[in-house]
């Protein structure tokens, strides 16, 4: 299982390692921990700029319940599948307050700091951790009342089937939420002074070549047409609503901003550089040059936009208890 963007941390990004380190899977788990001990990671960094859309997409679900008080009183078990750092996990808790969130991750690093960041806001005793590395491992908290999984299901081999787990940890009633794709992230104009315009939907272009080659050595690689609310339900479920929520931070940007592009930057140069002709190569070292005015620390144009998608399904209750 390859390493996921954004909020979880079960599947992981498609930047973030080398498709298979030495010494075989164990030794890539071993080390993203130690990679992942680190502040600079781009799974917590990512997390604290994603924090306000976890809210509103928290908020969101809590409608799809019904009324408030009947949303709250619905809601008692939450899974959270690939939580990373665990910024889902607290924005759940936070809109169900009378719920307990499971948060999954195959990373006891990232686990680690999702258990931290629960005491650091008071949600300790209605945050809990569990590792997992397999999707019929999903499961075994069931019967739970909501289910949330960002980034996961595309750095599964049969994402059908990852569905099929998550669907079978809910209650009748209950809601599985899946964030998947939306816009990639934007952050340079299209013509940035230096190399040729147009390098950021190259980059774009070499990313989606890169996942493409890497979903095809995935254990149980499967071809579907990624068409989320179809796959949810063959499934067995009920689409219930989709909703694309956008991440915009405008120029001039913050220094953690900043940080974060220069983290994901270096992570995208080792990770599809060999993708790259020279001159973009060139181009992208120059933009992780920290002491030059050209370099993504600096530069007054950089910015950062994105918008993920997530979509919905619902477990209808058997017809004798409706």
């Amino acid at each position: 299982m390859t390493p996921t963007h954004g909020t979880g941390g079960l599947a992981g990004d498609a930047l973030g390692a080398a498709d298979e380190p030495a010494g075989g899977p164990g030794a890539e788990y071993e080390a993203e921990d130690r990679a992942e001990d680190r502040a600079e990671h781009p799974a917590e960094q990512e997390a604290e700029l994603h924090a306000g859309f976890l809210a509103e997409a928290a908020h969101w679900l809590h409608g799809l319940f019904g009324p408030a008080d009947r949303a709250t009183a619905a809601v008692r078990r939450i899974l959270d599948v690939g939580s990373g750092p665990g910024t889902a996990s607290r924005a759940l808790a936070e809109a169900f307050p009378r719920a307990r969130v499971l948060a999954v991750d195959r990373s006891a690093a990232l686990l680690a700091r999702a258990e931290a960041r629960a005491a650091e806001h008071g949600l300790a005793d209605r945050i809990t951790t569990q590792r997992a590395e397999r999707p019929e491992e999903f499961a075994r908290s069931g019967p739970v009342d909501l289910i949330w999984t960002g980034n996961v299901c595309r750095h599964l081999g049969d994402q059908q089937a990852a569905l099929r787990s998550l669907a079978s940890a809910l209650r009748p009633g209950g809601l599985l939420a899946v964030a998947e794709r939306g816009l990639p992230p934007r952050f340079l104009p299209r013509d940035i002074g230096i190399g040729r315009p147009g390098l950021q939907a190259r980059l774009d272009a070499a990313v989606e070549d890169q996942v493409t080659a890497r979903r095809s050595r995935l254990p149980g690689a499967t071809s579907v047409v990624e068409d989320w609310p179809c796959l949810l339900a063959s499934a067995g479920l009920v689409p219930a609503g989709t909703r694309t929520f956008l991440i915009e931070f405008p120029a001039p940007l913050d220094l953690p901003v900043r940080r974060h592009l220069h983290t994901r930057l270096h992570a995208l140069l080792a990770d599809v550089g060999e993708r790259l002709d020279l001159v973009d190569r060139l181009t992208v070292e120059q933009l992780l040059d920290g002491d030059a005015c050209t370099g993504v620390l600096w530069r007054p144009d950089a910015f950062y936009l994105t918008a993920v998608t997530v979509h919905t399904a619902r477990l209808c209750r058997p017809l004798e208890s409706a």
